[in-house]
Parts: structure tokens; sequence; C-alpha cells
């Protein structure tokens, strides 16, 4: 298995994104201490990725295609009240349907299912 880690800067904010809009689950967290950065690990089905604040863990800017089975179904249970993302669902020309996301720290989202 391969368990992407994406730079974040804010735990709120990816909290708000990742958990309150994608509907991922926050699995764990990691601190050495008080006011050090965090490292945690969100999950929503079969979808591990790994979140870090440490600045050497990864660069913001990442783009994942994450494979699901229904993305009408994903689509559908997005909040529509979330301020910064109003998604919608793509034809790609390499037959996909995709709904792209950026996150607050500016990784890509890319959720897609094969029309073939």
């Amino acid at each position: 298995m391969i368990i992407p880690i994406l730079r974040i800067f804010d735990l709120k904010k990816a909290k708000e994104f990742y958990i309150d809009f994608l509907g991922f689950t926050y699995d764990w967290d990691h601190q050495f201490e008080e006011n050090m950065p965090i490292y945690c690990q969100i999950s929503l089905q079969n979808i591990i990725i790994h979140l870090s604040e440490h600045h050497g863990d990864s660069s913001p800017g990442a783009a994942l295609r994450i494979k699901v089975n229904d993305i009408n179904q994903f689509h559908r249970s997005l909040p529509k009240n979330y301020p910064y993302a109003k998604p919608g669902i793509e034809d790609s020309p390499w037959h996909t349907k995709e709904v792209t996301v950026c996150d607050p720290f500016f990784n890509k989202l890319i959720f897609y299912e094969n029309l073939k």
C-alpha cells in the first residue's frame, strides 16, 4: 500500500477541508511535544493519507489521483455549504469522470471513476 504525505500548515483548516468537507475520518496524530508540528492520518473507505506540518516531509502543491467506486455518490456527499470549493463532475478525455478539489495548502486531489 502506498500512503502519500501531504504538507499542511494549519490543522484546523486541514480538518475543515478533509474531515468536514470531504468526509475523511481523523484516525490519529503524533506530536513530539506541545507547540511542535502535527503529523496525522486521515482515511476514507480504502484511502489513507498522511498530513504533516513538518517542513521536511513534503512540499505544498502535490497532486493525487484517488479512485472511487461511485463518483456521483461521492459528489452528492460533499456539503454544499463549504465556502471555498464548489466542485463539479467533469468527463476527461481518458475515459474517467472526475471531481477535482484543492486543499487550503495548494494540494490538488482528483477523485475519479473509470468509465471503461
